[in-house]
């Protein structure tokens, strides 16, 4: 399993992050020579180190006929070589559009240049046979080098999708896409459906990109994202059951086309990477930001105000005179250098709604980016000299018929393997346990979410067992309350440690002192929220009290 590669930028980062730092301070960084492209490294536990020299990527392997020179089309699979250029990946191709034309650059099938202007490569196959291709034999003299394409390497996240040259493509391993109205090979069809009920309809680049851009609007939300939203029923970063959308017989199919047209738009990553603060960071998914910054190749953002710039230059002056240094909001938890703070999306529409359009880089499912008035908003910095630094976000409705605690959460990839992670989740627990009622994230979750969350309820239950006698009877609700877990999640995770047994007529929890020794020699300290650090009130109690 791929993910990506992460390098360490300031003294005292654990791990691996996949940014690199961009300047100390707000100074603008100077202009330098033309360099090979940077590419971020993803790791694979077989791959060299990223700091090992990647060996050259060779030209792609020829087939007979006009297979090597014709241009690869949309649905296309071929094994593709990675990033570290030892390994070949099985890819699809998703889009393409002509590659870029640099004066006195080598031969077409070179690597492209990644200081490139999107203006300057975005042109697609049907803008290149406007102008100059004929209709009848101008297309069959552009050759597969004349282009870009964009791939998704099957059973990989698409967080890892990228724009590739043809000499990067093992067109031995070629496989065409069977024309429109050909009947698919029963072997093969699945590798076409992509999310699509089993069908693609080859479209051209153009119409796909003006279909696309027919739905970035800045003043509101497009019909499909807020039957999406409603779908979802809340901020959620995955879609969520279905009960905001009204009444017929139609539902489900109509909730498929939506996910499908939902894939279509989003499956293509528009921004290529951000810079927020110091850290220059590769985005991962696609995200709706308004025309014309939805197009740009990097965005520049305010890690205070979180104002999203195109200009490096407005983006230096605006970090030098920007009067803020701490999110808005009230701050309910500090811990050190570790400061919380608690945010109304009602009262500070601009600025959440900014953050939801800056998390979707990094969520591929979130469905709600605007309307922000129903949720609280929990931003969690690190705090030093220079101001507060955001490092991560949850999100909770303010009413939740479901008890939900949680709707969508993030810690950015400069702070990921910091242990952010379970200090967010076991905030939202004690927000509950304050509450006095237990809660649960929004279902389902997503894949980094449901291994996060799994092992802080497994941390959480085999610490309270560790520390019972085991004459007390503790029945599964008196856990919940303890702890502030759902009594469903309870059980799920118990099960998962095969700790429920049946005996004598009933269901008990069955847990011997040797897994309870074994987790203990191996439990790692986690960051975990100290209740102490928080002055949080709940909000059923501030309204009693201004009574």
């Amino acid at each position: 399993m791929l993910w990506l590669g992460l390098r360490r930028l300031r003294p005292g980062r654990v791990g691996n992050t996949s940014v690199r730092q961009w300047g100390a301070g707000v100074r603008l960084p100077l202009p330098q020579a033309p360099t090979a492209p940077h590419r971020h490294a993803a790791m694979d536990p077989q791959a060299p180190s990223a700091q090992a020299t990647a060996p050259t990527i060779e030209p792609a392997a020829t087939t007979n006929g006009d297979e090597s020179t014709a241009p690869l089309q949309i649905g296309d699979t071929c094994q593709v070589v990675w990033r570290d250029g030892t390994t070949e990946l099985s890819a699809e191709v998703i889009e393409r559009k002509s590659a870029p034309v640099v004066p006195g650059a080598a031969s077409a099938g070179d690597e492209p240049s990644a200081k490139r202007s999107k203006t300057d490569v975005a042109t697609t196959v049907d803008d290149a046979k406007a102008e100059g291709c004929s209709s009848d034999g101008g297309a069959a003299e552009m050759s597969a080098a004349d282009f870009l394409y964009y791939v998704h390497y099957v059973e990989h996240d698409r967080r890892i999708d990228e724009w590739v040259p043809i000499s990067r493509f093992k067109l031995s391993t070629l496989k065409r896409a069977p024309a429109e109205g050909t009947p698919l090979d029963p072997q093969t069809s699945g590798q076409h459906s992509a999310g699509k009920s089993g069908k693609r309809q080859t479209r051209s680049a153009a119409d796909t990109r003006s279909k696309r851009d027919g739905r970035r609007r800045s003043s509101e939300m497009s019909h499909t994202d807020d039957l999406l939203a409603a779908a979802a029923s809340s901020e959620v970063d995955t879609q969520s059951a279905p009960t905001r959308i009204g009444g017929g017989g139609n539902f489900h199919s109509d909730l498929a086309e939506l996910e499908a047209e939902h894939h279509e738009i989003t499956k293509v990553k528009n921004i290529e990477k951000i810079v927020m603060g110091k850290f220059e960071v590769e985005a991962w998914y696609y995200s709706p930001f308004p025309a014309p910054y939805a197009q740009a190749e990097t965005l520049y953002i305010c890690e205070y105000c979180l104002k999203y710039m195109k200009n490096p230059r407005f983006f230096v002056k605006h970090c030098a005179l920007c009067p803020h240094r701490t999110p808005p909001g009230d701050e309910i938890y500090r811990e050190g250098k570790l400061s919380v703070f608690e945010l109304d999306g009602k009262d500070h529409r601009v600025y959440c709604q900014n953050l939801c359009l800056l998390a979707k880089l990094f969520l591929d499912h979130k469905t709600l980016y605007y309307d922000v008035d129903p949720f609280y908003f929990y931003v969690i910095t690190e705090v030093d000299e220079e101001g507060a630094h955001i490092v991560g976000y949850f999100s909770k409705e303010k009413v939740s018929a479901e008890e939900y605690n949680l709707a969508c959460i993030l810690t950015f990839p400069q702070f990921q393997k910091c242990g952010y992670g379970k200090f967010i989740i076991s905030l939202s627990y004690e927000l509950s346990k304050r509450e006095g009622k237990p809660g649960s994230p929004e279902k389902p979750l997503s894949d980094l979410g449901k291994i996060s969350y799994r092992s802080y309820w497994t941390h959480v239950l085999l610490t309270m067992f560790s520390e019972q006698t085991g004459e007390e009877n503790i029945q599964i609700k008196d856990i919940s309350l303890m702890t502030g877990i759902k009594t469903e999640d309870i059980i799920s995770t118990l099960q998962s440690l095969n700790m429920i047994r049946f005996w004598k007529g009933q269901h008990v929890v069955f847990v011997t002192q040797h897994v309870l020794d074994q987790y203990s020699k191996q439990k790692k300290n986690l960051r975990l929220c100290d209740s102490k650090c928080l002055t949080w009130i709940p909000h059923a109690e501030r309204k009693k009290g201004g009574d």
